[in-house]
C-alpha cells in the first residue's frame, strides 16, 4: 500500500476530530451561484443554566395556556356555548370570559393588534428580540422538537455521529419514532388550534366519530403539516428567510438596546487557554466555540449583532459554563449594549439609558392606545340601535290626511339576559309610534332576546301641520333601566300641503 504525505498543502483549521456530519459535508461543499442554497442542518448542543430554564418555565407555560385554553367553562345563558374563550363565526361572535365582541365590533380587534405592535417595539427597542427567543410559537415549538430529536437521538455528537452512519435498525427505529413523535406534536397543535372555534367538548366527539365540520379536518390537518414542518425542518429557516421582523427590527435597535452580545473588549484577544498560563495581556475568550455550538441559529455571536440572532440566551449559558470551569467571571457574553462595550473599551463607566425618545414615544403611544380600549370596552352601551326606514312607498297618506312612514329597527342587545325596552320618537310633535301586534295608544315595549339582534316593524304616523317640510330629521330612542340610546332618522312626507 502507498502512502502519500501532502507536505504542501495547510491544514483546514475548521476541521475537527470524530465523524463527519451531513451538516459538514454540505459546509465543504461549493455552492455555485443561484437563488436557493440547500438548508446546512444546525445540531445545538444542550446546555443549561438559568436563560435555559427561563426558556423551559416559559415553554411549559405557554403550551400550557394554548391547549388548556379551550377547555375552560364559563356559564353562559341559554343555549350559547360554555367556553371562556371562543370563535363563533357561525354565531359571528368572540367570547373571552366575560367579554363578547360583535362584527360591527372590528375596532376592538383592531385596537388590541395595536397594543400587540406597540408592546412588541418597545420590548425589543428596550431588550432586543425577546420576543423572538422566548415567545414566539416557531421558536417554542422548534425547542419541543429538538428536545424529542434529543431523546431519541442523543445530543449534538450523538446525533451528528446517527445521520453520517449507515441505514441500520438502531437508526431506523430512532428517526421513526421522532417523527412519529413530531407529527403527534403537529396533531396536537392542530387540534388544539380547531377548538378555540367550536364548544370543545362537542367538537372532539363529533371529530373522532367522523361529524365534525369539513373545516375542522382541513384546518387540523393543515395546522400539523405547518407545525411538522416547520418546526422540524426548516427551523432558522423560518426565522432568517419567511419571518419579516428580523428585517424590521433594525429600526427598533439602537446602540442603547439590550441584546445578547460578545464583550470583545473582555475578550480580546482570543486564543486557546492551558491550565496554569496566566491571562496577562490576552482576553478571557479561550476560542473553545461554545457558544457556537449551543446557538440554535448556528452563528457565531463573537462576529457582533447579526440578523440570524433572536437573543435566545443560550449562548451566555454556554460561555458561563466555560468560564467557571477555567476560573474566570461570568458574563464574557451577556445581555449588554454596544455603548456599554464601546466605553468599558477606552476606560470609561458604561450608562444604560432605557429612557430614550422612542421608547418615551411607544410607552406614551402604548398607553392611549390601552386607555382608549379600556375606556371603550367600559362605557360600551348595552344595547345598539339601528332604524332602516322604508324605502317603497317612502311614506304613506292615510286617509284622514295624516303621513305615516314606516320603519325597521334592529336592536342589539349584547347582555346574557332578555331585557324589556321601551321605544319612543322624538322630533315630530305629536307623532304615534305603533308596532304590529301591539296595542295602539300605550307605550311601545319590546323583549330584546340576550346577545341577539331583535328586528322590531315600527310604524310612525305624524299630522302633516307638525311637519318641518318634506324631510323632517328626527330620532328613536330606546330605554331599559336607567340607558337610554338613540339614533338618528328621517320622517318623510313629500309637499307638507298636498
Amino acid at each position: 500500500m502507498t502512502v502519500v504525505i501532502d507536505r504542501v498543502s495547510k491544514p483546514d483549521p475548521e476541521k475537527r476530530e470524530g465523524p463527519v456530519s451531513a451538516a459538514e459535508r454540505l459546509r465543504k461543499k461549493d455552492a455555485v451561484g443561484g437563488l436557493y442554497k440547500a438548508r446546512v442542518p444546525i445540531y445545538p448542543k444542550l446546555v443549561h443554566g438559568k436563560w435555559r430554564a427561563i426558556k423551559w418555565a416559559l415553554l411549559v407555560v405557554m403550551l400550557g395556556i394554548y391547549y388548556v385554553t379551550p377547555w375552560i367553562r364559563w356559564d353562559r345563558p341559554g343555549k350559547l356555548p360554555d367556553q371562556a374563550v371562543l370563535v363563533d363565526f357561525a354565531g359571528r361572535r368572540f367570547y373571552f370570559f366575560d367579554i363578547q365582541l360583535w362584527p360591527q365590533e372590528v375596532h376592538f380587534i383592531t385596537g388590541l393588534l395595536i397594543i400587540s405592535a406597540l408592546s412588541l417595539f418597545l420590548v425589543t427597542a428596550l431588550f432586543g428580540r425577546l420576543w423572538c427567543g422566548y415567545a414566539c410559537p416557531q421558536t417554542v415549538w422548534t425547542d419541543l422538537f429538538i428536545y424529542v430529536e434529543r431523546l431519541f437521538e442523543g445530543d449534538r455528537n450523538a446525533r451528528m455521529r446517527l445521520d453520517a452512519a449507515p441505514w441500520s435498525f438502531n437508526k431506523l427505529w430512532r428517526k421513526a419514532g421522532k417523527h412519529l413523535t413530531w407529527l403527534g406534536i403537529g396533531f396536537a397543535t392542530g387540534g388544539a388550534w380547531i377548538f378555540y372555534y367550536h364548544d370543545a367538548p362537542t367538537l372532539i366527539r363529533d371529530f373522532w366519530i367522523g361529524e365534525a365540520p369539513a373545516t375542522a379536518y382541513i384546518f387540523a390537518a393543515l395546522l400539523t403539516f405547518t407545525t411538522y414542518v416547520f418546526a422540524g425542518f426548516m427551523r432558522e429557516q423560518v426565522c432568517t428567510y419567511m419571518c419579516p421582523w428580523p428585517r424590521i427590527q433594525g429600526a427598533m435597535l439602537d446602540h442603547h438596546s439590550l441584546q445578547v452580545t460578545y464583550r470583545y473588549d473582555r475578550g480580546e484577544p482570543r486564543g486557546p487557554h492551558k491550565k496554569g498560563q496566566a491571562w496577562e495581556g490576552r482576553g478571557d475568550c479561550i476560542d473553545c466555540n461554545a457558544c457556537v455550538v449551543a446557538c440554535p441559529m448556528g452563528i457565531d455571536i463573537r462576529n457582533g449583532p447579526q440578523l440570524e440572532c433572536i437573543n435566545c440566551g443560550l449562548c451566555i449559558d454556554a460561555c458561563d459554563d466555560i468560564m467557571k470551569k477555567v476560573g474566570r467571571p461570568h458574563g464574557l457574553i451577556a445581555y449588554d449594549t454596544d455603548s456599554a462595550v464601546a466605553e468599558r473599551r477606552v476606560g470609561n463607566r458604561p450608562r444604560y439609558k432605557f429612557v430614550r425618545p422612542r421608547t418615551v414615544y411607544y410607552a406614551v403611544a402604548l398607553v392611549f392606545v390601552s386607555g382608549l380600549m379600556i375606556w371603550g370596552l367600559l362605557t360600551r352601551p348595552a344595547f345598539e340601535l339601528h332604524a332602516l326606514r322604508d324605502r317603497n312607498p317612502t311614506f304613506v297618506r292615510l286617509a284622514d290626511g295624516d303621513i305615516r312612514n314606516g320603519y325597521t329597527l334592529k336592536i342589539a342587545n349584547r347582555t346574557f339576559a332578555p331585557q324589556v325596552v321601551e321605544i319612543g320618537f322624538a322630533g315630530v310633535p305629536q307623532a304615534r309610534v305603533k308596532s304590529p301586534g301591539h296595542a295602539a295608544g300605550q307605550p311601545l315595549r319590546i323583549t330584546a332576546q340576550p346577545n341577539e339582534v331583535t328586528a322590531v316593524r315600527v310604524f310612525v304616523t305624524a299630522d302633516p301641520d307638525d311637519l318641518a317640510g318634506t324631510s323632517t330629521p328626527a330620532s328613536f330612542e330606546i330605554r331599559s333601566g336607567g340607558e337610554t340610546l338613540r339614533t338618528k332618522t328621517t320622517f318623510l312626507s313629500g309637499a307638507a300641503n298636498p
